[in-house]
């Protein structure tokens, strides 16, 4: 299996002193996913739950949403040219009856950054696609308890302490206790491999929660929030403006610059208790 850690030689200069040293550097290692034997898409990533970055994936694409619609994961053997095996293919197959989707397209999905698509067709596409509402989650929030979530986060991230260089993606309760949080190179990763945590485990809609990401809330990451049924996202820096427009089409609580005891609540204010929701 591939290391999420690998040491290197550096040159450290301080105060204009240049020394030897080894540094912990994170993994960075391309994950090819393919769907039936066929390539589907190629991601950077930390090396490390990989079935559930594959199968999260899947259910922001909208493939699957239940764990029984995904019959097998598996590496592929044979990926070198010597028959080894690089742990860095994996092969989805899905359960009969699971439409595949239509690999002929010259972009099969809407949800990477590059794809081309924008604006009023990606806020479409979410909403026809999603199979559940977060609108009518009854969640709410104590803004205290939001306001812990980084620090929460943080105590969580093992491989970023020794590293300084992951994202991270964290689940929590209404009462924000974690229930999962993965890291990786790639903030989408790290979402894809926590909703594919919830997959396995069929707990899609996870209702009830709360997605906190490290930096910034893009696009990519509201609509993989909505498409496993999560009521409500935080993140330590600022939304991107599509975002803020899909989390108010799909009635996504949406809270950016979580820093201390401020946020900043751009969509469904109403979840929160007290001051936040008297203040609308």
């Amino acid at each position: 299996m591939g290391r999420r850690t690998v040491r290197r030689r550096m040159t450290r200069v301080s105060a204009g002193v240049p020394a030897a040293r080894t540094d912990t550097l994170v993994a960075e290692e391309p994950l090819e996913i393919r769907l039936g034997g066929r390539p589907l898409t190629v991601t950077m990533r930390t090396p490390g739950d990989d079935f559930e970055l594959a199968a999260g994936f899947l259910v922001g694409e909208g493939v699957v949403a239940r764990a029984d619609e995904i019959r097998a994961i598996a590496y592929c053997a044979g990926a070198t040219d010597e028959g080894g095996n690089t742990y860095n293919i994996v092969d989805v197959r899905l359960a009969d009856g699971v439409v595949l989707p239509d690999f002929t397209l010259e972009r099969n999905f809407y949800t990477t950054s590059s794809c081309g698509l924008c604006g009023k067709a990606s806020l479409d596409a979410v909403r026809t696609v999603a199979r559940w509402s977060v609108r009518e989650d009854p969640l709410r929030l104590d803004p205290e308890a939001v306001a812990a979530l980084p620090d929460r986060l943080r105590a969580a991230q093992r491989v970023f302490a020794r590293t300084g260089g992951l994202h991270a993606a964290g689940l929590f309760d209404a009462s924000g206790s974690p229930l999962c949080v993965r890291e990786d190179v790639g903030r989408h990763n790290a979402v894809d491999k926590l909703v594919g945590w919830a997959l396995q485990r069929d707990l899609l809609p996870l209702a009830g929660t709360t997605l906190l990401v490290s930096g910034r809330a893009s696009f990519e990451l509201a609509q993989k929030a909505v498409m496993a049924g999560i009521p409500a996202m935080a993140a330590v820096s600022a939304p991107s403006s599509l975002a803020v427009e899909l989390a108010e089409e799909t009635g996504l609580t949406l809270i950016g610059f979580l820093r201390g005891t401020t946020m900043n609540v751009y969509t469904g204010a109403e979840r929160l208790r007290a001051t936040v929701a008297a203040a609308h």
